[in-house]
């Protein structure tokens, strides 16, 4: 075997070894996924593309970049599959039309009055009830609007193509700068909201099993993790816009 060939070999058994060891990553990270998509989505499509994304994880992985391979192979995995759920959104148009009033509303409302907009505020300023407000929040909470990563590598996120490994100075400050804005905006949410988001991404329970933590039904916390995340859309609104965040 030439010398050639023997590395191909090597590489190719290398990258066996790391999809059968990661594959239990791939399934965590779509059953997490799957707790707030709607019955429509397919388990097996998302291990499928989550798959497609550990192997672009394996190939463009650089350890001098600091962070581990588990960490990098985890958000590429998870941008994989946001991507296939970009490609077949199933929400309709008018869905994502309402839930980006909401945040509009959320935005105007607390420049106004200076502290976090109530739902019955939000509500007011929209004109509508509190009931059609809450249906909305249940609405869109599939909607790719309601993602933290969304927010940062979405189509119309700050940090398009931030995974690239031909990245400049200045692509590697806007994503510093960026989860800096999007960390202190977390931090600065009301109380539940910030405790729904942390026990969802950072200790990566479902709805269900949250709603038994705070003592809520599932539904609320749809609601709660929705209002949160359009929140935070509202409060990002001018790096979400493209524009310079000097604060």
């Amino acid at each position: 075997m030439s010398g050639a060939a023997m590395y191909a070999a090597v590489q190719a058994n290398t990258t066996n070894d790391l999809v059968v060891q990661h594959l239990p990553l791939v399934k965590r990270i779509a059953y997490h996924l799957m707790g707030r998509l709607p019955d429509s989505v397919q388990l097996d499509d998302l291990i499928q593309s989550g798959m497609l994304g550990l192997l672009e994880a394996i190939k463009h992985y650089d350890a001098s970049q600091g962070a581990s391979f588990d960490t990098y192979a985890g958000i590429r995995i998870r941008g994989a599959m946001l991507d296939e759920l970009r490609r077949s959104d199933w929400t309709p148009r008018s869905v994502h039309k309402k839930v980006r009033m909401v945040a509009e509303a959320i935005r105007v409302v607390e420049n106004n009055i200076g502290r976090d907009a109530k739902d019955t505020e939000v509500a007011a300023h929209m004109g509508i009830s509190l009931d059609e407000y809450n249906h909305i929040l249940l609405d869109g909470l599939s909607c790719k609007t309601f993602s933290v990563e969304e927010l940062v590598q979405g189509e119309d996120g700050v940090i398009e193509g931030i995974h690239s490994s031909t990245q400049q100075p200045e692509d590697i400050f806007i994503k510093q700068s960026f989860q800096k804005a999007l960390t202190k905006a977390i931090e600065a949410l009301p109380e539940r909201e910030k405790l729904v988001i942390s026990l969802y991404y950072d200790e990566e329970l479902s709805l269900r099993e949250i709603g038994k933590v705070i003592d809520v039904s599932e539904s609320r916390v749809s609601q709660i993790c929705s209002q949160a995340m359009l929140r935070l859309r509202a409060r990002l609104a001018d790096w979400l816009e493209g524009k310079d965040n000097e604060q």
